[in-house]
């Protein structure tokens, strides 16, 4: 019988979330190998709910096997972050005009505040807080738009993202990273939804444009 968690989830789905959320938010960095016996002491699970995870996201693109049960986050090339690049531009352009032709004000108070919290993070240069917030908001913004594949994309395009990002933010903080939130929430309340999601676009574009010059030097 599959160990259930206090969640009500089975554990591996409890196992794959608490990895994803380490390379969501880059607490292991690009290159870097881990092993299995290491996350299951880190995660405080046991073997095969850590397996099973790691199946998923190796399956997922967010992990590559190096072997003797050793696996890495993949170093990205600039050609990886350009194909990056134009599929998340092009998912968020998606997303975010029919998640804005849906949302409702209270919605809207919702992505204010997240966006809130994300400004108060890169105040106090909280690079743990930014990414959380950042991420939040996006994924908030998703569940608007009733696109289960699309959304399901987004956040396979972030995952392979996430750790590339906590490295550049890592190098240079956070006061200059980019924040097109409230442009997009300040389109849609005009009903200006075009400018909208090619303001959620341009977050996205420039984001990895970041990205794609600290990693040029």
């Amino acid at each position: 019988m599959t160990k259930m968690t206090s969640a009500g989830l089975p554990a591996h789905e409890m196992t794959y979330r608490a990895l994803k959320e380490l390379l969501l938010f880059g607490e292991i960095a690009p290159g870097q190998a881990v092993t299995i016996q290491g996350l299951v002491a880190r995660l405080e699970v046991g073997m095969t709910p850590v397996r099973e995870a790691l199946r998923r996201l190796i399956s997922e693109g967010a992990l590559e096997f190096q072997g003797n049960r050793r696996v890495s986050v993949p170093v990205l090339t600039p050609e990886n972050l350009s194909e990056l690049k134009f599929a998340r531009a092009m998912i968020e352009r998606e997303l975010t005009l029919k998640a804005f032709s849906n949302i409702d004000e209270n919605g809207l108070k919702q992505l204010e505040s997240l966006d809130a919290g994300l400004d108060s993070a890169i105040a106090r240069g909280d690079i743990g807080a930014y990414l959380r917030h950042n991420y939040e908001f996006h994924k908030t913004l998703y569940s608007f738009a009733g696109a289960p594949i699309l959304e399901s994309l987004a956040d396979n395009l972030w995952l392979r993202y996430g750790p590339s990002l906590r490295v550049v933010c890592g190098r240079v903080g956070t006061q200059n990273l980019v924040d097109h939130h409230k442009q997009a929430i300040a389109a849609v309340r005009n009903g200006q939804f075009d400018d909208a999601a090619a303001a959620m676009s341009a977050d996205v574009n420039e984001g990895i444009d970041y990205v794609i010059a600290e990693f040029s030097r």
